[in-house]
């Protein structure tokens, strides 16, 4: 390996070599080992910022502090991974003292303490307490084992793990535990990923990549952020790379990524090893706009040098900007740590090393225990040079700065906004939602100037109907095209990937957001924004109720107005699959007309902590609602438009196109003197069997929902996706053999939505042959033969485009 890239030099200036303070830092602790470039960097760093002769006193001591702290942070882990009992005087253990099934990502973790522990040491030397996020969540035993030793836990974790020998072997024994309690949860407050009890954590890492779309986004001006990724997730994720077009001082705190580079993956050496390894990432890294410093990851000093680093040439640059003499974008600094997998512990390297670098159990084999033991004592610092240093390096109170645990992201409090009135529509009249929720969403823009905005645009968001607010906000890019919506400044953040859009609002924690997209496309948002509600969920049941501002994820362009771009544009799979979360963090919303679509975006704006998909027309339809029913509706999930005393047949809409064929359905009906309902469905989950007590909270008792819909045994329902998955949702309305579901049914093509909703067999006309077999009707009481026949599939479909009276 090279550490010697952006060598500042081996002959530093001034005295450092000469100081018996840095001779003895410099001589590193067993597996801590200071390689003369970053001797060097840190004697020059001293010499340029320690003008007091006390200063540099304190800070060789921090140096000294941190090797010991990152020494024992990685024997704590290899003890969580493989023991059952953790005995702080460092004497052997028993085979019985080992775990029957060891477990954990441990070579990660084992690189990751080095990287935390440089990080709080770049803190503890600038007096200053950054935030800190993690790609690689599976390596969160590095954190949590380091937490422990420094005292800076969550109230869950300080309970159970003290800084003794039980409170270590109760740490050990709960990680991997897997034990439930009676209510299904956990009983320990670790987990495989960072989670809510981690002090500090603010995501869960657990889809590598996304972390890297996300960090340049999070911190406000005056916030600082460290962010820890890898080169795995580098090859599974692109989109990182922008980070360049995206970051502005005026509205973007300073952001430092450290890549742990170790150079595999689980079963096998990363893309970027295969490729030339960190050489050949500096030279990508320069190409797209990054200024690289590679140190060595074995190193918690050379770490915290890169971090310090990083921040000053970003400050500088950021100065330049300031005074007229550069432009954007900056180059952004990037700290490439390199290392090896699982380095510090037997069995580095190697690919057992991704997980149990024994590669045998020492519970059931003597040489593992032999290895284990000979690896563990060259990490073991004795517990009274332990305390002196963990006390040196923990200088909160004297710095008056807050522990880590505190950091400015960690748990964002953001009011709810000022959402101005809405303007009305009259009934009858066609408006495109998508159209009116454009005005909405500059409205509440405007109402709150103090919060940064971040829109996640994939594409055309003209298409899509946004064109004021686009013209308000702009797209971000470093060279804006006069005449075009495009600005330096700019709050929308529009890239050809669906993941880096979605991310860039998940990750404005501290403002207001909105995702655009096709519906077909937005299901590649699917995994972020999964991730980001089971950890809200988690938040929530640990008693840390989240303070970020909901966000909305618009579907438009959907499925039954897409019909000219061919079937694979013809998706409904997100709304279908958010249906599958919990109501309470993760509504799925169909609102009907552009009155119930701004009411619908209202109540999220209005609310903390959930990310809600709404299926949005932005062609214009009829407007159906008046401002109090598009309030019932949003507060109930559903609302009765047609509600006569002893109804035959009750039809249900679940979509703005859908409400338009059952309207004609019940038109027909009428005619024929069918007593017919007509309700309109806002949200399927709030009609659900709930799944736990917190969904239980948000959804419709089964009391309340019969009083909502009086009972009828024939039931129709015009979905907006595949009616099998709102048929399950929607099980306390299905009355059996007299219910019938309809919606999308794979079918597609070059088709006009009259077309798709006809190869789907959609129309009235086919909610009219469904009514007829759940309420026992003939069908010719209800269709002419030349629409029967072409619901036969043996006459002209035309003849459906336009209901008419039989007659």
């Amino acid at each position: 390996m090279s550490h010697g890239q952006n060598d500042p030099g081996t002959s530093p200036s001034g005295d450092s070599f000469r100081d018996a303070a840095f001779e003895d830092w410099a001589r590193g602790l067993a597996m801590i080992r200071h390689e003369p470039t970053t001797r060097a960097r840190i004697a020059q760093w001293l010499d340029h910022h320690a003008r007091d002769p006390a200063d540099r006193q304190d800070w060789l001591r921090l140096l000294h502090a941190a090797d010991r702290v990152a020494s024992m942070g990685m024997w704590l882990v290899v003890h969580m991974t493989y023991t059952r009992r953790v005995q702080l005087d460092g004497q052997p253990l028993a085979a019985v003292d080992f775990k029957r099934s060891p477990e954990g990502h441990t070579g990660g973790a084992l690189n990751m303490v080095i990287g935390y522990v440089g990080y709080l040491l770049a803190n503890a030397m600038a007096r200053r307490t950054r935030a800190w996020t993690m790609g690689q969540g599976h390596c969160v035993a590095a954190i949590d084992a380091v937490n422990v030793l420094m005292d800076n836990t969550t109230p869950a974790h300080a309970a159970r793990y003290a800084l003794d020998d039980t409170g270590l072997t109760r740490l050990a024994k709960d990680f991997y535990a897997c034990r439930v309690r009676p209510d299904g949860r956990p009983v320990s407050p670790l987990g495989s990923h960072v989670n809510p009890h981690t002090a500090g954590g603010a995501a869960e890492g657990g889809y590598l990549g996304f972390t890297g779309l996300q960090y340049v986004h999070m911190p406000l001006p005056g916030q600082a952020l460290v962010a820890f990724l890898s080169d795995g997730a580098f090859e599974e994720q692109r989109g990182s790379d922008w980070v360049p077009r995206w970051w502005r001082a005026e509205d973007c705190g300073p952001v430092v990524p450290v890549m742990i580079a170790n150079g595999r993956r689980i079963d096998q050496r990363t893309g970027m090893n295969q490729a030339g390894g960190t050489a050949w990432f500096q030279d990508h890294l320069t190409l797209n706009g990054f200024s690289p410093l590679t140190v060595d990851g074995r190193d918690p000093a050379a770490v915290a040098w890169g971090i310090l680093t990083a921040e000053t040439e970003l400050a500088e640059r950021s100065a330049l900007i300031r005074s007229g003499r550069a432009r954007y974008p900056i180059r952004m600094p990037y700290v490439i740590a390199e290392t090896i997998k699982g380095y510090g512990f037997p069995g580095a390297g190697t690919n057992a090393a991704h997980n149990l670098p024994l590669g045998a159990n020492p519970a059931e084999d003597s040489e593992a225990r032999r290895r284990f033991h000979a690896g563990v004592a060259r990490l073991h610092v004795p517990l009274g040079e332990l305390g002196d240093a963990i006390g040196r390096l923990r200088n909160h109170a004297a710095t008056a700065r807050p522990k880590e645990r505190d950091h400015a992201l960690a748990d964002p409090r953001v009011p709810l906004p000022h959402f101005p009135a809405p303007p009305t529509f009259p009934l009858g009249d066609a408006v495109s939602p998508m159209a009116a929720l454009d005005e909405a969403i500059l409205g509440v823009v405007e109402a709150n100037p103090e919060l940064r905005v971040r829109i996640g645009n994939p594409d055309e968001m003209r298409s899509n109907r946004l064109d004021r607010t686009l013209d308000r906000l702009r797209h971000r890019v470093t060279d804006p095209e006069p005449d075009v919506a495009e600005a330096l400044d700019g709050a929308v953040i529009t890239a050809l990937n669906e993941e880096a859009v979605v991310n860039a609002a998940l990750a404005n924690k501290q403002g207001l957001n909105l995702v655009a997209s096709y519906e077909a496309f937005a299901v590649k948002m699917l995994g972020a924004m999964r991730q980001e509600v089971i950890f809200a969920r988690h938040a929530r049941e640990a008693g840390r109720v989240p303070g970020w501002l909901s966000v909305p994820v618009l579907a438009s362009s959907h499925l039954w107005e897409n019909g000219k771009n061919e079937q694979s544009h013809q998706d409904p799979t997100l709304c279908e699959a958010w249906l599958g979360e919990l109501e309470d963090v993760a509504p799925t919303l169909f609102p009907v007309d552009a009155t119930s679509a701004i009411e619908a975006l209202r109540d999220l704006y209005l609310s903390h902590a959930r990310v809600g998909v709404m299926v949005v027309p932005k062609r214009a339809v009829p407007v159906r609602l008046t401002p109090e029913q598009a309030r019932r509706l949003t507060r109930d999930g559903l609302l009765g438009l047609h509600e006569p005393a002893a109804p035959r047949v009750q039809l249900f809409a679940i979509g703005a196109y859908q409400l338009i064929e059952a309207e004609k359905a019940r038109d027909r009906l009428e005619a024929a003197g069918v007593a017919a309902g007509l309700y309109a469905l806002l949200a399927p989950g709030r009609l659900r069997e709930p799944r736990d007590d917190a969904e239980g909270r948000v959804v419709q008792p089964a009391t309340h929902l019969h009083r909502l819909v009086p009972g009828c045994p024939a039931r129709v329902f015009l979905c907006h996706g595949r009616p099998e998955v709102f048929a399950g949702t929607l099980r306390p309305l299905d009355t059996g053999g007299g219910s019938r579901f309809l919606g999308y049914r794979n079918q597609g093509g070059t088709l006009d939505t009259f077309g798709m909703l006809f190869a789907n067999r959609c129309t009235w006309a086919h909610a009219l042959a469904a009514v007829a077999t759940a309420a026992g009707l003939p069908p010719a009481s209800l269709l002419t033969e030349a629409e029967r026949r072409a619901l036969a599939g043996q006459g002209d479909p035309e003849v459906l485009r336009d209901v008419r009276r039989p007659g």
